[in-house]
């Protein structure tokens, strides 16, 4: 992999400047939570399904507590708190709450080491779940095998849950090694998650647990009919993005799109929401065994590639820290980055290459996700063919980790089955032919590719130091990444922002945290002379 001359003294320092963005950012979100959080927290203990007038009840249980202005303890607090007193099961309370039957904040309180051990409990059963769904996943890899990298991946987006399970396993025979669902148009900006399966959707399907549990079964009986485990994919971003962790990870989904700043640019989600939000995220993938993809290559629809690039390097650094302090391993750390670059541009493919080795050897665990080109796609099929042949090329040249399959038709309709075919084959019959290739060639020493890579790593590294000095929240309010500006008080979703009170419990983070050996957070336990671990 060591093919370019680039100064591991820059890449060192890079690191290190990402690395206190992060820490300084973590920090920050350390003493806050969200509605979103809470409510993950008692998805995590089994709560699921809605009301009488379909408001899911973990939001119903969540404005419960907020509208009595107490959820800066945590939703845990109350909730262990009732169980221990009342019985029955975190679902059974749930219901009670909804039907108007219990306020929380009218019991009275147990003793704090009383909570902790019931709140462990939970914690235990709760990620007992989820590691179940691992080992699984385990056993399936185990007896079936799966595809070599780059993976193959390929998207679903019909809006019908039902035809997704077609397409999906169609895509499976015809040779895909990941199968992503697109999340229906909008649904990161709404501050629930829809219940059960469903039909309909505009530019996607909605991302629901039931629809997860469809698609896995769907893929699991192709993988078992070819003889290789499909790996299942959706979006864990937006105003839910901890619960729609959670729900991947009790459903087995293998890969999530979860990134700690694509919504902050992207969907004006308020900076402060999406990084608590991704902290907590991250940390459920971690242990659920998911590989992560982020979002890098989306600044590339809004900035210009060559000039911009050093922006999808720096924010790799950063996104590479966050994962770090969530507990995920390198091997987990999808990175994403584009071939984006303008098709007419003299040696763009030599720009094209030095970005995507650059990226391989920095980040040498990681696997890298890889995006095709859409921006630069005109509607001419034969053209676009051939720009998605150069991008395969590339990838199996650098040796890419997951490949998201351009289309021939990008840019003219959702992909049907048969261009998701002539995708595949375009990519199996390079990646076949030129397996290789890149175990056999070197980089001229000081030529353009090689120059191309140091002049990036440069800019990189700059942009990071400034981002050090300033911080990340000032560095979003001035347009540094993506060339977006956004507001640390703008945004949609700031009032689910809250301040964890002295006494804010969440058992699920502290039983996450002990699993992965993570350092805990000084907050309930450690302020009143406990210790979790």
């Amino acid at each position: 992999m060591e093919k370019l001359r680039i100064d591991p003294e820059k890449i060192a320092c890079a690191r290190q400047a990402a690395g206190q963005i992060a820490a300084d950012v973590d920090r920050y979100i350390g003493e806050r939570t969200t509605v979103a959080v809470e409510r993950t927290v008692l998805r995590l203990m089994g709560v699921d399904g809605v009301d009488a007038e379909g408001v899911p009840l973990p939001n119903v249980v969540v404005d419960h507590l907020e509208e009595k202005g107490v959820l800066g303890l945590g939703a845990a607090y109350w909730v262990v708190n009732a169980l221990i007193q009342d019985g029955g099961s975190p679902q059974k309370m749930a219901e009670r709450v909804a039907a108007g039957r219990l306020d929380l904040t009218e019991l009275p309180r147990e003793e704090e080491e009383t909570l902790r051990r019931r709140g462990e409990e939970l914690a235990r059963e709760g990620l007992n779940r989820v590691r179940a769904r691992r080992i699984q996943r385990d056993r399936l890899v185990g007896e079936w095998g799966e595809g070599r990298q780059p993976y193959l991946y390929v998207i679903v987006a019909t809006g019908d849950i039902y035809e997704d399970a077609i397409q999906g396993k169609s895509a499976a025979r015809q040779g895909a090694d990941i199968v992503a669902v697109i999340r229906s148009t909008g649904q990161s900006l709404i501050d629930y998650v829809p219940y059960g399966a469903t039909r309909e959707g505009y530019g996607g399907t909605y991302a629901t647990q039931e629809n997860f549990r469809i698609m896995r079964k769907a893929l699991d009986e192709a993988g078992e009919e070819v003889g290789r485990y499909i790996q299942l994919c959706n979006y864990c971003s937006g105003l839910c993005m901890p619960e729609i962790a959670a729900m991947g990870a009790l459903e087995r989904l293998d890969v999530m799109l979860n990134d700690a700043l694509y919504g902050i640019l992207f969907r004006d989600i308020n900076m402060q929401r999406t990084l608590i939000d991704q902290a907590f995220s991250r940390m459920i993938n971690g242990y659920a065994g998911i590989m992560i993809n982020t979002g890098e290559d989306n600044y590339l629809t809004t900035a210009d590639a060559v000039e911009s690039a050093h922006t999808v390097l720096a924010s790799q650094f950063i996104n590479e820290q966050f994962a770090r302090l969530s507990g995920l391993l390198p091997a987990q750390m999808g990175l994403g980055h584009a071939f984006e670059i303008n098709p007419d541009l003299e040696d763009g493919f030599l720009l094209e290459l030095a970005q995507a080795q650059l990226s391989r050897q920095i980040f040498p665990e990681a696997p890298l996700k890889y995006m095709p080109p859409t921006k630069y796609m005109t509607g001419n099929i034969f053209k676009g063919h051939i720009q998605d042949a150069m991008f395969n090329l590339v990838s199996i040249l650098t040796g890419q980790g997951v490949q998201l399959l351009g289309m021939m038709t990008e840019a003219m309709h959702t992909p049907h089955i048969h261009d998701r075919k002539l995708a595949i084959e375009n990519a199996q019959y390079i990646f076949n032919n030129a397996r290789h290739l890149g175990e056999e060639i070197q980089y001229r020493p000081g030529g353009r590719i090689e120059g191309r890579a140091e002049e990036v790593l440069e800019r990189a590294l700059s942009m990071l130091e400034e981002v050090e000095k300033i911080g990340l929240f000032q560095a979003l309010e001035r347009g540094m990444l993506a060339d977006v500006k956004r507001s640390i008080t703008g945004g949609k979703g700031l009032t689910g922002v809250l301040t964890r009170e002295t006494g804010y419990y969440n058992p699920f983070e502290e039983e996450l945290r002990r699993r992965v050996g993570l350092p805990q957070r000084e907050g309930w336990f450690h302020e009143r002379g406990l210790h979790a671990d």
